[in-house]
């Protein structure tokens, strides 16, 4: 049995798959995202849901976690500031003296990346680090979990640390880290406090012993390095080969795609995480979900699709009819990055017609162009055209966004068979086995 953790933005789910990546136990739970010790609590709370008989038969346990959501900590392991969320931006404050260090368009060079969220606390801790007396660690959220359970601090994986300057090509910090404590004007050893960065999966050691007998877990289980949110959701998809993609319609509209190559281009906010022997390419558009939820409820967005999905009169008239072809560019509030980056570009969302389903229909469109103007961009960039696209998040149940999606896409669109990142944790700690 191999068990998956992942803590999201919204909460917590814990996956467990036998040998034939079947499911065999679910459990989830709410938690306080800016509150280690809420994270501690659902940790133990989504474990020990999990039937005996499968936690004593647990091989090995991998935990994602959101990205550059991150904090530091000492030689217990305890928080010494709160923690800095992914969506935190004071680390704004420091990207001049990174601009000057990084190379341009590095991924890190962003007001929520992990390594400004670092130089930001050094620079602004109110005590001093006392190296001689004891070590302090930087963790990501995912690494912090996982050590609850190994007991090894220092520890993380080449998807975490990528907004953390860590270059997965060449499987090493780079250089250039080492400048920032003179640019910074600080005595402090950054270097000190950056993790050892692990394979995804790969097996750091046995869960703690009494760590183990507290929660009533095989003896023998290993714990796995973890990964990001986002990266377990795409490798629940199934998807392993060059160009093949997953869309997620959720709040935003994510891209992402496997390629033989990495592509970087920090105008659009595209990087590419190391994926085995392929790269992850991916990009992420401020369009989705959040704006059809600015006017329909779940409920409408359900009846509304499936009145013209239904209706092939009334389906034919939007595909077909010029007065239907409305144009839109749907965003929750100013500023696009992918596929068009302008931070000043306003929602394109009128004239609104009297018709509710025509409405919806060209908010989907739009969302839908986008999509296909995204994996355009990315072929553009270098990223290899789509084979496959899988659809996860809330859009993959919508059929009218499939059909109209189609227009756009002259690739085959699939609803994959699992897309929790919980599932795809729990791939991860398979394989560490294996």
């Amino acid at each position: 049995m191999y068990l998956g953790i992942d803590f999201g933005t919204s909460g917590v789910r814990a996956i467990a798959i036998n040998n034939d990546q079947s499911i065999v136990a679910e459990t989830r739970t709410s938690y306080e995202i800016n509150n280690i010790q809420s994270w501690e609590l659902a940790l133990k709370a989504v474990i020990s849901q999990i039937p005996i008989e499968v936690r004593q038969k647990l091989q090995a346990i991998a935990i994602d976690g959101t990205s550059s959501t991150v904090l530091i900590c000492n030689s217990l392991g305890q928080a010494i500031y709160p923690t800095l969320l992914y969506n935190d931006t004071r680390g704004s404050e420091v990207l001049a003296e990174l601009r000057a260090i990084a190379p341009v368009g590095n991924i890190t060079i962003s007001s929520t990346s992990s390594l400004v969220k670092l130089l930001w606390l050094v620079k602004n801790l109110d005590f001093n680090l006392n190296f001689k007396e004891q070590n302090y660690y930087f963790l990501h959220q995912a690494d912090w979990l996982s050590y609850l359970l190994h007991g090894q601090l220092g520890i993380s994986d080449y998807h975490n640390a990528l907004k953390l300057g860590y270059d997965p090509q060449n499987l090493q910090y780079p250089d250039w880290l080492q400048g920032l404590e003179i640019s910074l004007k600080t005595s402090l050893q950054i270097s000190k406090l950056l993790p050892e960065v692990l394979i995804p999966g790969q097996a750091i050691t046995k869960i703690q012993p009494a760590t183990a007998t507290k929660w009533e877990i095989n003896p023998q289980c290993l714990i796995c390095a973890g990964t990001t949110d986002s990266t377990a959701s795409f490798i629940a998809s199934g998807a392993k080969s060059v160009g093949e993609a997953v869309t997620s319609l959720g709040s935003t509209l994510v891209l992402k795609i496997l390629s033989p190559k990495p592509i970087t281009n920090s105008d659009y906010g595209i990087y590419s995480h190391r994926f085995g022997n392929l790269w992850l390419v991916g990009g992420a558009s401020n369009s989705g979900g959040a704006v059809l939820k600015q006017f329909f409820t779940d409920a409408e967005l359900a009846s509304l699709s499936l009145d013209i999905v239904s209706n092939s009169d009334l389906l034919n008239d939007l595909q077909n009819n010029p007065k239907t072809n409305l144009n839109y560019y749907p965003l929750p509030q100013m500023g696009e990055r992918f596929p068009i980056n302008d931070p000043q570009m306003l929602p394109r969302i009128t004239p609104r017609p009297a018709s509710n389903h025509e409405f919806l229909y060209g908010l989907l469109d739009g969302i839908a162009k986008i999509e296909g103007d995204g994996y355009q961009l990315l072929q553009e960039l270098g990223a290899s055209a789509p084979t496959k696209i899988l659809t996860t998040g809330g859009g993959a149940n919508n059929s009218l966004w499939t059909v109209i999606r189609q227009k756009y896409l002259d690739t085959e669109i699939i609803k994959p068979q699992h897309n929790q990142a919980a599932y795809g944790s729990a791939i991860l700690a398979l394989r560490g086995v294996r």
